[in-house]
């Protein structure tokens, strides 16, 4: 069963948590890890260590059997810090920061080398950060809701509009309506001129086209007449040649 704790077991937590304190990994990932490889939940294996190292103080002949050093097992008294305390080092770690130091080396150097003060510092300062955050973030949020610049506030008339200023109002919109219908036309008109244009010009082009298809056939009517004049001719020639071949012919033969 999960909630039983086997002595195998017991010593394994304790030989974890001593090789995690030696790394100088967090406690935390130390119950995590053995809390994964059993089925726990890492709040209740972090719950039974602390409870373990108070019996196991108490209890010698246990505490021999399990063979643990206690020594490199005690329990953590958290010392809060005061708002100075806590702003004065939130600044110094700031200051570090801003120098190119990294927030671990900042709060080891501020800690003095004690690992256990250096992730107290740590721990400390990314709470900082992710407080001022949230902090920065609803207040972007609190200045979208204000009215932006560009929207004019008008003041509550005390009293109701007098007719004339119903009229000289209606007015106003009248000729707002008509300079936006005459914009409006103008612009129809210009795209209307603009179609035209591209019609008249498409419609001239292709006349040129004809125009230059008509020449071409004129020029070729043309050869054709004078080829079928030649032709003509050649064959008035040629019968005026035969003709006179046949007259030779019957002059001889008298």
């Amino acid at each position: 069963m999960k909630g039983i704790w086997k002595n195998s077991e017991v010593k394994e937590l304790f030989e974890v948590v001593e090789n995690y304190k030696e790394k100088n990994k967090s406690l935390k990932l130390a119950f995590i890890s053995h809390a994964q490889k059993y089925g726990r939940k890492p709040n209740s294996v972090r719950n039974y260590y602390y409870h373990e190292v108070d019996n196991l103080k108490e209890d010698g002949t246990r505490l021999e059997k399990l063979g643990i050093n206690l020594s490199l097992h005690s329990k953590t008294n958290v010392a809060y810090f005061s708002p100075e305390e806590e702003k004065a080092l939130m600044k110094e770690v700031d200051d570090m920061v801003q120098k190119g130091i990294s927030v671990r080396k900042a709060c080891l150097t501020l800690s003095g080398g004690d690992i256990s003060q250096m992730l107290r510092y740590q721990n400390k300062y990314r709470n900082y950060l992710a407080k001022n955050k949230k902090n920065q973030q609803n207040i972007d949020k609190n200045d979208k809701l204000e009215k932006p610049d560009n929207v004019i506030t008008f003041k509550r008339m005390g009293k109701t509009l007098s007719d004339s200023e119903v009229q000289s109002l209606f007015m106003g919109l009248v000729r707002l309506v008509k300079r936006n219908a005459l914009e409006e036309s103008e612009e129809a008109y210009k795209a209307r001129l603009t179609q035209a244009n591209e019609s008249l010009r498409k419609a001239i082009a292709k006349l040129s086209t004809s125009q230059r298809d008509n020449d071409k056939l004129k020029e070729e009517l043309s050869k054709v007449k004078n080829e079928n004049s030649r032709l003509v001719n050649l064959n008035l020639q040629l019968r005026c040649d035969r003709a006179e071949k046949l007259r030779q012919k019957l002059e001889e033969k008298e």
